[in-house]
């Protein structure tokens, strides 16, 4: 179960690309075959634009429909380096956490994990799920009528700026984490005014990302990098990883073929039942939000009005940044791009199927009668499973607890974190400041060694 890291300093170029966009019938992946809810065919719309804006770093955005609903997912793509020291066989996928968008896996051109990868070789690619930065429902794109919900929550949000604004003016109040609070609200409450319209329909859960978006992004992919073997690596980082455990449980279960020829997880498990994981403090939010039949958490938008009370003083809620980074892990600027950048709006439906991973049976399905858990051993896949000493939201033990299920020959498990340090909390083993010194390395050795094709062949 060991692997012995290399240092590696690539060479990083950016292309331009032009416009195109393309059309074409794919036959379904064997799971939309067995499973009575989807067709056995399905027709893949997919574009290409060089109309990205500012904030996508990656050196191509595309968009893939998904049939029957209005939404499109945004896929960030990172073309190999000329310069990468050698040619992949297989493309690169990356999945985030839960409400978080492709920033994560990009924070700056000298903190990038995609740019890394890339510059290494790989064809790499970002989904950002349905409600997660660029990927956009054509409704809200059109607009439509208010629902009295999403115009209740426009009236809460002026009256929230109001009450700020005389709060900050108030001489007998507790002082303010900095004097310019109210213009750091302002433009955080005009997100959330943007993202408001995700609350009408928001009702998508992890059955739908896992049995629709993720294997129609992955044809997508397939037909654009074209492996000769037709597989894919594949990364991801907490709720990412919890996908990719779920896919292969299934499929295993099902005996379909799920073209993958490696997975790598950060932070992931399928069962936290037995640790003590911080994610518990969002269970309390479940229960009121199905009664309050409240569609989405706008997880983004609390993250960045909280973000003052943890990084100013007096520090009032300090505590919250370990659960993104240890100490000195991050700079201060990534760490503030990471938290004002990278998180979105979260279903309601998807935290609740997410509290299973807290039941003593692990994740299930949304029938309550598939749990990944117990089928996860009949997986082929090789599996690097990475955890960091200190990730209070998806400690060692929770990872422990899905990797000690999987053949032992089919799993490399490796804990970061030093007793001295460093020190790893939850986003730093994709972003942390020792990343793409002790982790990165660890991860290109074990993909490059499940990069050969069927035959052998580099």
């Amino acid at each position: 179960m060991n692997i012995n890291s290399n240092n590696v300093n690539p060479n990083l170029m950016k292309m331009n690309v032009g416009r195109w966009s393309l059309q074409l019938g794919i036959w379904g992946n064997p799971l939309w075959q067995h499973r009575r809810h989807y067709r056995p065919t399905v027709r893949l719309t997919a574009a290409l634009t060089t109309e990205k804006p500012p904030i996508c770093t990656a050196d191509e955005l595309h968009y893939v429909a998904v049939p029957n609903t209005q939404w499109h997912l945004a896929l960030w793509r990172y073309l190999p380096s000329p310069a990468a020291p050698t040619a992949r066989n297989h493309p690169l996928l990356l999945l985030s956490g839960v409400g978080a968008n492709a920033i994560g896996y990009d924070l700056s051109p000298q903190s990038s994990f995609a740019r890394h990868m890339s510059g290494q070789g790989f064809d790499t690619w970002i989904l950002e799920v349905r409600g997660a930065g660029l990927s956009k429902r054509l409704e809200s794109v059109r607009g439509f009528s208010e629902t009295t919900q999403t115009s209740t929550a426009r009236s809460l949000v002026k009256d929230l700026g109001r009450w700020v604004s005389e709060f900050a003016k108030s001489p007998t109040t507790i002082p303010l984490p900095f004097p310019q609070f109210n213009e750091h609200l302002a433009p955080v409450l005009e997100e959330f005014l943007r993202q408001v319209d995700l609350f009408q329909n928001s009702d998508w859960d992890l059955d739908q990302m896992l049995n629709e978006d993720l294997p129609l992004v992955m044809d997508y992919i397939r037909t654009q990098s074209k492996p000769r073997d037709g597989k894919l690596l594949a990364i991801g980082h907490s709720m990412g990883g919890i996908l990719l455990y779920a896919m292969l449980s299934l499929y295993g279960f099902e005996g379909c073929d799920h073209h993958l020829a490696a997975v790598t997880t950060l932070a992931s498990s399928l069962d936290y039942s037995s640790s003590r994981s911080s994610l518990r403090l969002l269970l309390p939010v479940t229960d009121p939000a199905k009664a309050l039949n409240v569609t989405a958490i706008p997880f983004g938008v609390v993250m960045a009005a909280l973000y003052p009370f943890a990084s100013r003083p007096p520090f009032l809620l300090y505590w919250l940044n370990a659960q993104i980074s240890a100490q000195d892990m991050m700079t201060p600027e990534l760490f503030e791009r990471l938290v004002l950048k990278n998180f979105c709006t979260v279903p309601a439906k998807l935290l609740l199927q997410l509290a299973t991973l807290f039941e003593s049976t692990g994740l299930s399905d949304r029938s309550r009668t598939f749990f990944y858990k117990e089928h996860i051993h009949r997986t082929n896949v090789p599996i690097l499973a990475l955890a960091g000493d200190q990730d209070l939201i998806c400690p060692p033990e929770a990872v422990y607890e899905t990797i000690k299920k999987i053949p032992e020959h089919m799993i490399t498990y490796r804990v970061f974190g030093e007793p001295r340090g460093p020190h790893y909390a939850h986003y730093d083993l994709v972003g942390g400041r020792y990343a793409a010194k002790e982790v990165y390395p660890c991860i290109i050795e074990f993909l490059s060694a499940h990069d050969k094709l069927i035959d052998g062949r580099d």
